[in-house]
């Protein structure tokens, strides 16, 4: 969920050194052909979806599998996903967009649904810029020189450091929670007690036993952050199923692991990737336009807007989406999230 370090860093200060980000190591045990491939929407986990038929491809460390919908010579909008959650995220904002005009990838992050790692030797590695890499890769082998990037919690934080490291490639961005690009050493700094509440499972994941926990009680874990995330947010069984169902990839837990682990320092990255990690400890302001949304709802741990408005340097404007809105804001408000990614884009 979204790491309120923003509030941390603009309250208070903040030493930073973000850990090394990682990319990953690769041979190719497992590894599936470099070409797009049109996958079954019942061809493996996660891959029973609204989206219809899904596709496969190579994308640096990962076999990722998308949702693509829309013209092929569309502008391109890419929808990221956080946790627990998946692109079904994005199963209401897409068809709005692809209607539009746009060509809309979704992907599943690595340790989702049909995504997979290409090596049995690839460190499970859930850093924060790790994942925007796999997306940079994505957009390489898709290629997609530059596109409109729209994400919530994981996926807001990726937009951002998408757009922070890689700026032209990032045509504008869609942030939900606004500016969430943190570092380890951020993580360190101790809250207050009741701010330390809201991230219990943080600690939680930070033992073997969380480590197990998680494991076993995998869908009920998931069921229970949505309703903490968005208690207003009254979704079926039905549609919590199809989202839990991209939990079961193999890769699932040790990725959530090693991700809140990082957050807190206990485990490290690739030192390859420290350059990356140390410009994103210096907080760099985002220079593209953006739009920044939150619910009025939102359960989850988050910085206030006025925290970070002042790290978009461009085009900016920060809307609150009413209606008992939570965490979860592209699914529970589909046509808010879709017209700011419009009104973004339009006006670049």
């Amino acid at each position: 969920m979204s790491d309120p370090i923003d509030r941390r860093r603009f309250f208070g200060h903040a030493a930073a050194a973000l850990a090394a980000v990682q990319l990953e190591r690769m041979a190719s045990a497992s590894a599936q052909p470099a070409a797009v491939q049109p996958t079954s929407p019942r061809a493996g986990p996660g891959s029973d979806t609204s989206f219809g038929q899904l596709k496969q491809i190579d994308a640096g460390v990962l076999n990722v599998g998308y949702a693509d919908l829309g013209p092929a010579d569309g502008p391109p909008v890419i929808l990221l996903h956080g946790w627990p959650y998946d692109i079904h995220t994005y199963a209401d904002v897409a068809p709005i967009l692809a209607s539009r005009g746009y060509r809309v990838i979704v992907p599943y992050l690595r340790g989702y649904g049909m995504t997979r790692f290409l090596s049995a030797a690839t460190m499970r590695n859930g850093q924060q810029s790790v994942v925007a890499a796999d997306i940079i890769a994505l957009m390489d082998a898709l290629e997609i020189g530059k596109a409109t990037i729209g994400g919530c919690d994981w996926g807001a934080r990726t937009a951002n450091i998408m757009a922070a490291l890689w700026p032209e490639r990032c045509k504008a961005m869609v942030s939900v929670s606004g500016y969430l690009i943190g570092s380890q050493q951020l993580g360190k700094v101790p809250l207050p007690p009741k701010a330390e509440l809201q991230w219990w499972y943080q600690y939680y994941f930070a033992t073997d036993r969380g480590r197990s926990g998680y494991a076993i009680y995998t869908r009920d874990f998931a069921r229970l952050i949505w309703q903490l995330a968005s208690p207003q947010w009254n979704f079926d069984d039905a549609t919590f199923e199809r989202s839990a169902a991209a939990f079961d990839n193999p890769d699932h837990v040790a990725v959530v692991i090693h991700n809140y682990r990082w957050r807190l320092g206990l485990v490290e990255g690739e030192a390859q990737f420290d350059g990356l990690e140390a410009r994103l400890a210096q907080g760099p302001v985002i220079g593209v336009p953006t739009v920044t949304l939150e619910g009025d709802a939102n359960g989850a741990p988050h910085p206030d807007a006025s925290a970070y408005a002042r790290m978009f340097s461009g085009r900016y404007a920060h809307r609150v989406i009413t209606g008992g809105i939570g965490h979860n804001l592209p699914q529970e408000a589909p046509q808010a999230f879709a017209e700011a990614v419009i009104d973004v884009d339009t006006d670049c």
